[in-house]
């Protein structure tokens, strides 16, 4: 009565009506979204039928014997629908685990859907992921969080930058697409001489994004009336309004415009959703934690979320 099927673009609208419908789902998980960076990623994303009706979806490619789920995603895992039960989730992955060995794959990385981002509880593939398949966690990333009904206050180096920004008449303005290149710039500059890194979206693929999904997707930025001096890139899910993307010029973080930033975003502005998460502070497989980082979001309030990839062996 369980039949796994590999996702095919002509399952498009099956796949998204399941997302949209699903206790734990989020707009990554359109195809509108996920599809934007298909050419990178070998896709190999499967939906699960019970009795003939969709039942829930996986995002994943495939990278050699390892199926990622999903590694061009922040996170990933299995998507269901209010109707799942524990019972038929372990049943997912028991098949899952024969399918995985009927294609060659050795190796299974889950990156698990943090809590917050549930609509409904959700976390029987927890359950199945260690007493079905036997997994076990390989890399545990901290985020920081604010739960937006009982926020705490702002340290007091938060409030100095603050005055700082007050003082300078810095001003914070929402913008449309029109407003990428120029956080852009600031945002490539600042990974360029902090890591060598570049954003792992271009300048034209979050214009498209942001075209697709604009009551998703917004920008924040501040300003000293000439030029773009910070800004913050959020994504707006139905529990999360999660920043993508934040950064300062080396003129922004003299002048406290991260913190006017945010002043702005988490006092003047209404949110629809239950939290507001900064993303994480921790770099490679998560022992590494960005002290620096990590002190300044809390400093405004944000407390830690972990989120969890699990290792499989088929």
């Amino acid at each position: 009565m369980l039949e796994i099927v590999r996702y095919t673009p002509d399952r498009m609208a099956e796949w998204n009506q399941l997302v949209a419908r699903s206790k734990n789902g989020t707009f990554l998980f359109d195809r509108r979204y996920m599809d934007y960076h298909a050419d990178r990623f070998t896709d190999h994303s499967l939906l699960f039928y019970h009795k003939g009706r969709l039942y829930a979806v996986l995002p994943a490619n495939a990278d050699g014997d390892t199926l990622w789920s999903h590694q061009g995603l922040t996170y990933g895992g299995l998507i269901i629908g209010k109707e799942a039960t524990v019972e038929h989730v372990c049943d997912i992955f028991q098949a899952l685990l024969a399918y995985l060995r009927s294609q060659g794959f050795h190796r299974m990385v889950y990156k698990a859907i943090p809590s917050i981002y549930h609509r409904l509880p959700a976390e029987e593939d927890l359950y199945a992921l260690v007493n079905v398949c036997g997994a076990h966690i390989i890399v545990r990333h901290i985020s920081s969080t604010i739960l937006l009904s009982h926020p705490l206050p702002f340290t007091e180096a938060r409030r100095s930058g603050l005055r700082k920004a007050t003082a300078a008449a810095l001003r914070v303005e929402e913008r449309g697409a029109e407003g990428i290149d120029a956080f852009w710039q600031v945002l490539r500059n600042n990974l360029h001489d902090k890591y060598g890194a570049c954003p792992v979206h271009t300048e034209e693929e979050m214009r498209l994004l942001m075209g697709r999904f604009p009551e998703n997707i917004r920008l924040f930025t501040v300003s000293d009336g000439q030029e773009t001096l910070a800004g913050t890139l959020l994504y707006v899910t139905p529990q999360v309004t999660h920043t993508q993307y934040i950064s300062a010029s080396a003129k922004g973080k003299k002048t406290g415009a991260l913190d006017l930033l945010f002043d702005h975003i988490l006092n003047k502005v209404s949110h629809p959703t239950r939290f507001f998460d900064f993303g994480k502070s921790s770099d490679g497989d998560g022992h590494d934690l960005n002290r620096p980082l990590i002190f300044q979001k809390e400093g405004f309030g944000a407390r830690g979320i972990c989120y969890d990839w699990y290792e499989v062996m088929c």
